[in-house]
């Protein structure tokens, strides 16, 4: 799998900055003060103890960059790459006060999005059978959604929405506030551009007979059975996209991919994907 490429520098930056000024808090790293002379050096191994898929390496490099850019990363694997237990993901070498202090920031962006991935591709994996593809949603940790959604890709999903501003999701929310489903869709498409697209939420059969005559881009099917979501792609037979939601774990999401949806969305890709352990060992 192609790695997607990393997030620039001006998003990574202020990130990876908090989680260094959170760690090093008003004094810096008093252990590794009290315990090294002045130009020690070390090399180090980034190494993985589980079973996964790597992503993550972008925040982990621009973390080593920020303490001491003479650190030398020498990066065995790529986000993207599987990993087994025991495989060299990078090495580090140089001052060993600036590997220490960069240590468990590194780890922690490499092990939570490293989950991240992992988890999507073992989604991805239980409906490589069929057309539908696996997305993520806006499901993430305040302030890291650029991360999580990278590493969803990483893992070979997608996204949904970034966030509330990139494209229109007429939610059961909007529908009650505006009185309909159907007046809810003429009131977005008289507000959106030609670039905007517009997705409406369906919880029945015939809330999506409402919404299709008003011609949305995409049409979520909340929390439908599998025989709904055949009915509803029978329905709407090509005129938009279909895209299915709730309900969706490993048990289900095969069969669900198989009724012919075009995409999944899985909440828990980011909310509730396991930390990848790795460690930093001196060879």
């Amino acid at each position: 799998m192609i790695a997607p490429p990393p997030l620039p520098a001006p998003i990574l930056d202020p990130i990876v900055r908090l989680a260094l000024a959170e760690d090093l808090g008003r004094a810096g790293d008093l252990t590794s003060d009290a315990t090294l002379l002045p130009g020690t050096r070390i090399k180090a191994e980034i190494r993985a103890r589980k079973t996964g898929v790597l992503a993550g390496m972008d925040a982990a490099a621009h973390t080593l960059k920020c303490l001491d850019e003479g650190v030398a990363l020498d990066q065995r694997l790529r986000d993207s790459d599987k990993l087994a237990p025991g495989d060299v993901i990078a090495t580090l070498t140089g001052e060993a006060r600036s590997i220490l202090m960069a240590e468990r920031t590194m780890l922690n962006f490499i092990g939570r999005l490293s989950g991240v991935a992992t988890l999507t591709a073992a989604f991805v994996e239980k409906i490589r059978h069929t057309d539908a593809t696996i997305v993520c949603t806006r499901k993430t940790t305040p302030g890291h959604r650029a991360l999580e959604k990278r590493a969803v890709r990483c893992g070979g999903g997608t996204s949904h929405r970034y966030g509330l501003d990139d494209a229109i999701l007429i939610k059961d929310n909007h529908i009650a506030a505006c009185g309909s489903v159907g007046e809810a869709l003429k009131r977005a498409h008289a507000y959106a551009g030609h670039l905007r697209m517009i997705e409406v939420e369906v919880d029945t059969l015939a809330q999506l007979e409402e919404a299709l005559p008003h011609k949305p881009h995409a049409v979520l099917l909340d929390n439908m059975d599998t025989d709904a979501l055949k009915a509803a792609v029978a329905m709407i037979d090509g005129a938009c996209k279909a895209e299915a939601s709730g309900g969706v774990n490993f048990d289900t999401v095969a069969g669900i991919a198989e009724t012919g949806v075009d995409y999944i969305s899985v909440g828990a890709l980011t909310h509730s994907a396991s930390n990848l352990d790795v460690g930093l060992d001196l060879p």
